[in-house]
């Protein structure tokens, strides 16, 4: 599949995420609206066992206790094997589900899949990008060329940010009130 013009397909604040079904690293085929009513982290990365990846996975799952404590599930997804997955898990001690976007349908619709330069020679790939959906499935906040160190504190510390502020914004809204004449 081609990769389309960045400004074309990127995501912003307020959108409905886009619906996927994709296999997870046991072959369970895990849909976007599983997480509906939920908290959701999806991160995209490029491939198991590479330097900056497993840097990433290996973050999520050491926050992934304060993240569960927050209600807020985590999902990274590539274009590798569930097999590969498996081996990527098991290898770094993850705690985290990896689904499979083997075609990049669904990179494609997140706007990451994208054409990029390393030494220059041009290839289509996964740009390292995550997405905080809220529990109605909209996107909450969008990081797009993310740089991997710290990215899941930062990740956890802004997502329970706008936690606060949904509660809060709830809460006011069930609260408006008219004074009497």
């Amino acid at each position: 599949m081609a990769a389309k013009k960045n400004s074309e397909t990127e995501l912003t604040v307020g959108q409905k995420a886009p619906v996927f079904s994709l296999p997870d690293q046991n072959g369970k085929k895990m849909r976007l609206s599983e997480y509906n009513g939920k908290w959701l982290v999806i991160y995209f990365y490029p491939k198991d066992n590479t330097p900056g990846c497993t840097l990433e996975a290996i973050d999520f799952t050491k926050e992934a206790p304060k993240f569960k404590k927050a209600g807020i599930e985590i999902v990274g997804i590539s274009p590798d094997s569930g097999e590969s997955h498996c081996r990527f898990i098991e290898k770094q001690r993850l705690d985290l589900t990896l689904l499979t976007d083997a075609d990049h349908a669904v990179a494609q619709k997140f706007g990451v899949w994208r054409l990029k330069k390393l030494y220059g020679r041009a290839y289509e790939g996964i740009y390292r990008s995550t997405f905080l959906v809220d529990p109605k499935g909209k996107i909450a906040f969008v990081w797009y060329g993310v740089q991997v160190i710290g990215h899941a504190n930062q990740v956890l510390e802004k997502a329970k940010e706008t936690q606060k502020k949904t509660l809060k914004n709830v809460f006011l809204a069930k609260n408006d009130f008219v004074e009497p004449k």
